[in-house]
């Protein structure tokens, strides 16, 4: 921000010679809400790739400039500063924040790896959990790994060249090997006996890390925290409530992409609704229930492809349908049929980007007989997805392609962001071309 700041004096200064009481008072708001802005956006997380950290940093620049805005408009205070000199700072403000950003960012990674590399340790576990935990460890290079302490006998790896010895040695170990960390690998039923480690461990000059094992349980979004100064862990938490900032952000993005759709495709949805009235008796629209973020049940909106038929029994569109009409078989097969959701995202039901909402018939079918299904609502359904992407377009005409597109749209909650948004966004076109849609 001290780069940002020098920037805005020498543009000020440039043109007006001097650098008035409200360019001051400018620059100290800048740098006290850069802080709540760049840490909402995770600018400062080590452990960004460089691109990533890029793209964060460019988000925490435009929400700092949306408060700077903010206040401006409040305090009615727009007319002092130049337009001019503050949209050139805002355009060069980013490009001078990034050589700087890529030197902090190399320089902290490389201070987190020295650093990591004083810190000999060892993982305490009792079966095949401990085992993977170290094969992570050696894999992603965390801390340098001495091996596996078995607390009770392994079942299939009792000859893993990564276990070092057992729970009787634990103490000759850490003096030897100089253990600075310890990782207690042991599943939630073994709480007494991480207790009686902890505690047998205190007088000891490591650190003790327990690493619970989760692995049965379906987690979705997982985090850890702290709440009334006790750590919580998160085993299930929707991406919009655990990180509200960036939802907001998520939410501006795709409404105002959704607005400028419209706009721009007013000629296409007129022509595509006149075609549709003229290819069959019936509405323009088709309008269904389908359950949305957290399950509440929206109604979404499509151009009608079929011919009106009693829709008692939902049945999933499949190749050569009867039903389908010659119009309506190409905006399907184009996707143009979805364009109507545009006004569900603006609406706010729906997102440009989220697992596609099911018809609340396919739902009730489905709850029960694939695990976790109605998990996929824990976030607002999309007109595109990751599972779209990733094939899983068309009918789904049995319970292992379902429960595949289940399985996407999980591990899209699981790793939501704004980036991988804009890449489902950019790749989906060339989705378009699939066999599957019918």
């Amino acid at each position: 921000m001290a780069f940002v700041i020098a920037l805005l004096v020498a543009l000020v200064y440039t043109k007006f010679g001097s650098v008035d009481f409200h360019y001051r008072i400018l620059a100290v708001l800048t740098l006290l809400v850069s802080v709540p802005a760049y840490s909402a956006t995770h600018v400062y997380y080590k452990r960004h790739s460089l691109f990533n950290g890029c793209v964060r940093l460019f988000l925490g620049w435009m929400l700092t400039l949306a408060c700077l805005c903010t206040i401006g408009f409040v305090t009615k205070s727009g007319e002092l500063f130049s337009r001019g000199t503050l949209l050139s700072w805002a355009a060069l403000g980013f490009l001078i924040q990034v050589p700087p950003y890529l030197i902090l960012h190399r320089l902290s990674r490389f201070y987190h790896q020295r650093n990591n590399h004083h810190y000999n340790s060892l993982i305490i576990g009792a079966d095949g959990v401990a085992l993977k935990l170290a094969d992570s460890f050696i894999e992603q290079n965390h801390f340098p790994l001495v091996g596996v302490v078995s607390a009770s006998p392994f079942e299939d790896a009792t000859n893993s060249p990564l276990i070092v010895g057992e729970l009787t040695q634990l103490r000759s170990l850490i003096t030897e090997h100089n253990i600075r960390r310890l990782y207690i690998s042991l599943s939630l039923q073994e709480a007494q006996r991480i207790e009686a480690l902890y505690i047998d461990l205190l007088d000891l000059n490591v650190d003790v890390v327990w690493v619970p094992d989760l692995d049965s349980m379906m987690l979705l979004n997982h985090s850890v925290s702290e709440i009334g100064g006790r750590p919580a862990i998160h085993l299930n938490e929707s991406p919009l409530t655990s990180y509200p900032t960036a939802a907001l952000s998520k939410a501006l993005m795709e409404r105002s992409l959704s607005l400028a759709a419209i706009i721009c495709l007013s000629p296409v949805l007129a022509g595509i609704a006149i075609a549709v009235k003229l290819s069959s008796p019936g509405p323009i629209l088709f309008k269904q229930h389908r359950h949305g973020w957290n399950g509440k049940v929206i109604k979404v909106w499509k151009f009608r492809s079929m011919q009106v038929h009693d829709d008692k029994h939902v049945k999933q569109a499949s190749r050569n349908d009867s039903r389908v009409t010659a119009v309506g078989r190409f905006i399907r097969r184009t996707s143009l049929d979805e364009l109507p959701q545009l006004f569900n995202v603006l609406h706010g039901d729906m997102a440009l980007v989220g697992p596609r909402p099911h018809a609340v018939a396919h739902n009730d079918y489905y709850t029960g007989k694939i695990h976790a299904y109605m998990a996929r609502h824990r976030i607002k359904p999309g007109i595109t997805g990751l599972a779209q992407i990733s094939g899983c377009r068309g009918e789904t005409d049995t319970i292992e392609k379902m429960q595949k597109r289940v399985e996407i749209d999980l591990d899209y909650i699981n790793n939501w962001s704004l980036w991988l948004d804009i890449k489902i966004m950019i790749k989906t076109p060339l989705t378009l071309i699939s066999k599957d849609i019918y």
